[in-house]
């Protein structure tokens, strides 16, 4: 995650990389300092993308009092970052993998009076979401931040289902990248279920197909999925 924020962020921000290794990022125009010794963090904005179980370890390297944390740990709460790191302020945030290509559903909690600094930090590699609670970024996270993965488990299953029938892998790959990119326009302007009722005529094709993925259950799943994510996020 922290290779897809700093390949956005680096296009809007002056950008330096504090690592335990210098192998672990792969943007290479950033200037990479080894956390060796100490790091003096005061009056800096700190963007902390690290495992939670190294929380500690780094905290103890870095020294001084920061501008503002923003973590993207999930399942750590803000008090739990208080306890390791000094900062005036204290934000949460959720990018996920699009953060690569300035794609990125972001979203935010914590300190309102750095809301308006940390959502411009945020907008430089994607779109963002202020919440209201850690509770609620929690619930973000299982469908912002694991939502690519449930969205190319739902997009490889449909290219099978094209090539179960006859189509070439290729092509069928190449027709569900254009239906994802051409949804996400239909998504802004209408209401899932407006969409659906437009697609799905009398007794089609659509018809069929939507019924067998209610007789499978994919909604339930689907709802499933998310409380399942959203359990192991708040911790």
């Amino acid at each position: 995650m922290a290779d897809a924020i700093i390949s956005g962020a680096v296009n809007k921000y002056s950008v330096k990389v504090v690592a335990r290794s210098k192998k672990v990022l792969s943007v290479k125009s950033v200037e990479t300092i080894l956390l060796d010794n100490e790091f003096n963090i005061d009056g800096k904005i700190l963007l902390l993308a690290i495992k939670p179980y190294a929380l500690e370890l780094v905290s103890q390297k870095l020294k001084g009092r920061a501008k503002a944390v923003i973590s993207v740990l999930a399942g750590s709460s803000i008090n739990s970052i208080k306890k390791e790191i000094d900062s005036e302020f204290y934000i949460r945030a959720m990018p996920n993998l699009a953060a690569t290509y300035q794609k990125s559903m972001t979203t935010l909690c914590g300190d309102e009076e750095f809301k308006d600094e940390a959502i411009k930090i945020a907008n430089s590699f994607g779109t963002t979401l202020w919440l209201s609670s850690e509770k609620e970024l929690d619930i973000a996270t299982a469908i912002a931040g694991s939502g690519p993965a449930f969205l190319s488990l739902i997009a490889e299953s449909l290219a099978d289902g094209g090539v179960k029938e006859g189509l070439k892998r290729d092509d069928a790959y190449s027709l569900v990248r254009g239906l994802f990119e051409g949804f996400s326009f239909l998504l802004n302007n209408k209401h899932p279920a407006i969409i659906k009722d437009e697609v799905m005529s009398p007794g089609g094709t659509t018809a069929a197909g939507y019924s067998a993925l209610e007789e499978c259950g994919t909604r339930n799943s689907m709802i499933k999925a998310i409380s399942k994510a959203y359990n192991r996020a708040k911790g």
